[in-house]
């Protein structure tokens, strides 16, 4: 039977296509992950298939399919695949270079090709220095890195606002030759296998190469793993071997900089606040900016008003942040932990008009960076009433997104950091634009 299967390439496969068969190795399989939305709870997984053309697709997985097939699909195994959908790819969560995704479901069939040797591939990184990791803040877009391990934490125990589970949580730090560190917030099995690995020889630096990272904004800039990151110790690749040189001949000794603490400029020589600084006007003259993907940028802005009617703050839960409700007879609610609480706290969410010599805007900012502005918490000013926060520079780095209100299109420009000007920073800043402006003349 396996003598007269019809095999088709992945590159010929298409959402209009009937019946297919395709011959995959698994190259990379992801954590069996829990949701919780309108429609209810559920499971999923996906691995990514690669053909002997080399062509890859992804596939998902969920609820009963994911049950069936998790413990099936094995790393580096060849399959057959069958009765399976396709669809567009949807390009902010793509991981890989093909048009479509596919989904299997309880009813497709996979049969693993026995007379084929087991290999894991060797993973194929696009590593991304980590002073370069500041436009990707926030995005939908993954990265890799590379680089020295500096410190690794003990493991944590963290509870998931979604569903109120505990997962395992383990931080390490890791440097690379722009002389920045960074930390990596590894979770779940990353954090109890490869994390364990890493604490247990961090004495000797090990250089690590992580596959499909998100960067978040926490403490300026974090990256965190996702299901479908790869971490490799001691990899024996060319930029490993070349990060291992720098660092035994010279980085060892040298002075490092946390990349998150050019949010909030010191003397430290980090300039993450500095690299994409744009006027206000930049900004508001271009509509088309954040189509595709939100994009960031740098401004050095005055707020210039706060509106005095506005609802600067909501009532939150406590342990998830979201919003609660006034429940029957006293307490709040939380919809999103499903119980009641005595208490509850307060969290910014607020509209703040910021000018500087281009012009003006108005920016969203929420909790953690309203407290930087405003110089208090939410409870804090709810007792205080007052606080003078406008007319004060401060350094901003925004997204800009666009959005339709009354059928009318808009940018959505949010306040993902924000800092003090530190003004010997500044002023070099200044001299060096000054600089390229007399070389440019």
């Amino acid at each position: 039977m396996a003598m007269t299967r019809r095999i088709h390439p992945l590159v010929s496969l298409n959402p209009y296509q009937g019946n297919w068969t395709i011959k995959v190795r698994v190259t990379s399989k992801g954590n069996m992950r829990t949701y919780k939305n309108a429609r209810g709870e559920g499971c999923v997984f996906n691995v990514e298939l690669t053909d002997e053309d080399d062509t890859q697709i992804q596939a998902t997985m969920f609820n009963e399919a994911a049950r069936k097939f998790f413990d099936k699909f094995q790393m580096g195994k060849v399959y057959y695949i069958s009765k399976g959908t396709l669809k567009v790819a949807n390009k902010q969560f793509k991981t890989v270079q093909n048009d479509y995704e596919m989904t299997l479901n309880e009813n497709s069939q996979v049969e693993e090709v026995n007379n084929e040797p087991t290999f894991i591939p060797e993973t194929k990184f696009n590593f991304v220095p980590i002073d370069e990791l500041g436009p990707y803040v926030n995005g939908r877009e993954l990265v890799d890195v590379i680089g020295v391990v500096q410190s690794v934490s003990p493991t944590m125990s963290i509870r998931r606002k979604i569903n109120n589970e505990t997962v395992p949580k383990r931080d390490i730090t890791i440097a690379d030759e722009t002389k920045k560190t960074v930390v990596v917030s590894l979770w779940g099995d990353h954090a109890t296998n490869v994390g364990q690995e890493l604490l247990d020889m961090s004495d000797k630096s090990p250089v690590v190469a992580i596959k499909s990272l998100k960067v978040g904004d926490f403490q300026g800039l974090s990256l965190s793993a996702v299901s479908k990151s790869i971490v490799v110790v001691n990899p024996e690749t060319p930029e490993a071997k070349k990060l291992r040189s720098w660092y035994d001949s010279e980085g060892k000794d040298t002075s490092l900089a946390a990349i998150g603490s050019g949010l909030s400029p010191s003397k430290n020589g980090a300039k993450s606040m500095y690299t994409d600084r744009v006027s206000l006007s930049h900004i508001t003259s271009n509509p088309s900016l954040g189509e595709d993907k939100p994009v960031f940028f740098c401004i050095k802005a005055y707020i210039s008003y706060i509106k005095p009617d506005q609802a600067m703050w909501y009532r939150a839960c406590k342990t998830c942040n979201k919003k609660v409700t006034e429940a029957v007879g006293s307490g709040y609610w939380c919809e999103g932990c499903q119980k009641n609480e005595e208490d509850c706290s307060l969290r910014y969410i607020m509209v703040v008009k910021v000018s500087d010599a281009s012009g003006e805007a108005y920016l969203s900012v929420f909790n953690e960076q309203a407290e930087k502005i405003i110089g208090c918490s939410a409870d804090e000013l709810n007792d205080l009433k007052s606080q003078e926060a406008t007319w004060v520079p401060h350094l901003f780095r925004v997204s800009v997104t666009p959005h339709e209100y009354n059928n009318e299109k808009k940018q959505r420009i949010t306040i993902r950091a924000v800092a003090a000007v530190d003004y010997a920073t500044e002023s070099k800043y200044l001299i060096e634009e000054i600089s390229k402006m007399k070389l440019s003349k």
